[in-house]
């Protein structure tokens, strides 16, 4: 008989060559669960593209040639295709992923269906679980909840699967209060923080990074995420009027950076706003370490990432009441907690820059809450009780 416990993993969010960046933070928590101690994980990564003829647009092309089974960084990574409408076909991904996961495991044993994503990971294992005749487990994280759990098309299915999960996690005490909200059982959810990599995510001389980053000795703020409305970033380019000599550095890609490179030359900021494109996950600690204040003023969040590697960095941010925002800036040492208004946030890093608190203080604000054996010890205890160990 084997004891050890066989789990698949689903996740829509996982890197590939293509993109390595992309749910780099799944990539972690799962490899932190591989780790553990009579765990045998497989990993199915299903990659979505859209129908023939576009599917051969070069934008496709890298998505294309991905291998369909791979060892990524020690973890056994299918990568099975499914036809993906953008924009409208939201409702369909549920079953097209389950599909292709039951395609790329076939005849493999295993004791626990997990879904790393809400939607459409959490009914897409719903269905392989149904099909396996297995315990399944989701996890929400942010955008699938206040998103997918709100728009008509795609609820159903999000608290079917919900309803029937052995066992959720959320990424934050608040996650879990907006998973509640939108009629899920909160006695089935279990907070489960992530991890960060103390070895690289830790303080360090703001002046020796700067010098590195080709970087002034002009005050920074910086946001890391995607350029897109959800964000804020436009929120932060228009507090620069009011933070005279304030340098404006944004770390990431997105649809919205034509409209923020106009805004930031109707407001005369031009020469304070730098876009830095998409940033290696390898050179972020240095760009943390480097800015006086991370502000981050999204619409929504579960507990992003990015908060918790720039505290780690002994950077304090400026964040709004967003998510897990409370659960990390609990006093002015992390930072504040700002309204999404330019006013707000001017205030708020003027204060940082006015009273700056000591890199080691912010990086113990985390309490070692943070860790990623943690977060793999927890998340194997989780699917054991899912499957009845």
């Amino acid at each position: 008989m084997n004891t050890s416990l066989r789990i698949i993993s689903i996740a829509t969010l996982f890197p590939d060559a293509a993109r390595p960046n992309f749910g780099l933070f799944v990539e972690k928590s799962l490899r932190a669960l591989a780790a553990q101690p009579g765990i045998e994980l497989t990993v199915v990564a299903p990659v979505g593209l859209p129908p023939f003829p576009l599917s051969l647009h070069k934008r496709y092309r890298a998505l294309r040639d991905l291998p369909r089974t791979e060892d990524w960084n020690g973890l056994t990574v299918h990568r099975p295709r499914f036809t993906l409408v953008p924009r409208i076909g939201a409702r369909f991904n549920p079953a097209k992923v389950s599909r292709a996961v039951l395609s790329a495991v076939r005849g493999q044993p295993f004791d626990v269906v997990d879904a790393q994503f809400f939607y459409p990971d959490g009914p897409a294992a719903m269905r392989v679980a149904d099909a396996l005749g297995l315990p399944f487990s989701a996890k929400a994280r942010g955008a699938d909840i206040s998103h997918f759990g709100h728009d008509p098309a795609t609820a159903p299915q999000l608290l079917a699967a919900a309803n029937r999960a052995a066992g959720l996690l959320a990424v934050s005490d608040s996650m879990r209060g907006e998973m509640a909200a939108i009629g899920i059982d909160p006695a089935k959810i279990v907070v489960h923080y992530t991890g960060i990599d103390s070895d690289r995510f830790s303080p360090g001389d703001r002046a020796t990074a700067r010098v590195a980053l080709g970087m002034d000795s002009a005050p920074a703020i910086l946001t890391v995420g995607a350029l897109i409305p959800r964000k804020g970033q436009a929120l932060a380019i228009e507090a620069l009027p009011a933070l005279p000599g304030v340098h404006y550095w944004l770390a990431g890609a997105g649809e919205a950076e034509g409209r923020y490179r106009a805004l930031a030359q109707e407001l005369g900021v031009t020469d304070r706003v730098h876009f830095l494109g998409p940033v290696a996950n390898a050179d972020l600690p240095q760009l943390y370490r480097a800015a006086d204040a991370v502000v981050m003023p999204s619409v929504s969040e579960g507990l992003a990432n990015a908060w918790v590697e720039a505290l780690a960095c002994g950077t304090p941010i400026v964040i709004s009441d967003a998510g897990g925002a409370a659960e990390l800036v609990s006093s002015p040492i992390a930072g504040r907690i700002a309204q999404r208004t330019p006013g707000a946030i001017a205030e708020a890093v003027q204060a940082i820059l006015a009273n700056p608190p000591s890199p080691s203080d912010v990086a113990a604000s985390l309490g070692g809450r943070f860790d990623w054996d943690r977060n793999g010890r927890e998340l194997a205890a989780h699917f054991r009780r899912c499957a009845g160990r």
